[in-house]
């Protein structure tokens, strides 16, 4: 089912993101969290697309596994990094052909490794690969905001004018990277408003329970860890540090529906426990309407 249908229904939308194991040993770890996590009937699950072709073929195929296997509603990622017309040609028809109806449309991140060659083949920016992308089907497509601001970008204003670019170009819905601070996304979201852009935006949520590792994560995309969290779980054991991480996603998540987020997405680093704890306190936020900002109406979208 296309997602942008689902933001009609006028309710908060659930979603997890998870990513394709390098390692077959792993990927029983991914078996049982879907396991898991599929019981909260998730309004979708999206599959995280290898930077430089690490794990490419294994997004397609747990794509469809999460899909025929599982039942989930998938979407798939497809990055800029990499990808010649012709593959991306390749995985969508395949997409296509399996009943695949989501993309995130994204543009990747080049390979860290020095002396790796041009990662960029015939798509250098994520709008060039929504508008083909949408030529060769009735994709819904989504893409990826930055409440911070792209590490890369000069200016929030600047990132705001690539993201309007970005739907423009026909994308149907905007999810964030993750943040701590709920006003980010809340100044995120009237500066794209200001700008006309009235897709749905849906907050990219990660819980923390391990902070050396989420430290490393927001150094990489630009987001920030507010210091007095960091100050109150140093030096706490890791079921301390997961239940005030938990604890603290529980707010965060809370007043983002209260506030008329159109639901939200879990970065569950292919791990349930977390999610679920939050899940189980949180109840059944998608019993509530959802607010009017970035919601989109009947014959929108």
């Amino acid at each position: 089912m296309k997602i942008r249908e689902i933001f009609l229904k006028g309710r908060p939308l659930l979603s997890f993101e998870f990513f394709p194991p390098k390692k077959v040993e792993n990927e029983h770890i991914l078996e049982e969290t879907v396991g898991h996590l599929k019981k909260y009937s998730p309004d979708f699950v999206s599959i995280t697309y290898g930077a430089g072709g690490s794990t490419r073929a294994k997004t397609l195929e747990w794509t469809l596994r999460l899909k025929d296997v599982h039942g989930l509603n998938v979407m798939m990622h497809l990055t800029c990094v990499g990808s010649t017309r012709s593959e991306i040609d390749s995985i969508v028809a395949r997409l296509t052909q399996e009943g695949v109806d989501n993309i995130l449309a994204l543009r990747g991140d080049p390979p860290r490794e020095s002396g790796s060659e041009n990662p960029w083949k015939d798509f250098r920016y994520a709008f060039e690969l929504v508008r083909h992308i949408k030529k060769k089907g009735d994709f819904c497509i989504g893409v990826a905001g930055y409440p911070e601001g792209h590490i890369e970008s000069p200016s929030l204003e600047k990132d705001t004018e690539y993201l309007k670019m970005k739907v423009d170009e026909g994308a149907d819905f905007i999810i964030t990277q993750l943040f701590f601070d709920n006003r980010f996304y809340f100044r995120f979201r009237e500066r794209t408003e200001r700008a006309g852009i009235t897709v749905p935006i849906l907050p990219g949520i990660m819980p923390i329970i391990n902070l050396g590792q989420v430290t490393r994560f927001t150094e990489m995309c630009g987001a920030s860890v507010p210091q007095s969290l960091i100050r109150e779980m140093e030096g706490l054991s890791p079921e301390d540090t997961l239940k005030k991480g938990v604890d603290f996603a529980i707010a965060q998540c809370e007043e983002l529906i209260r506030e008329g987020a159109p639901g939200i997405h879990f970065y569950t680093l292919n791990r349930n426990r977390a999610t679920e704890m939050i899940l189980e306190e949180l109840g059944d936020f998608r019993g509530r309407e959802s607010g009017p900002s970035n919601s989109p109406k009947e014959g929108e979208g």
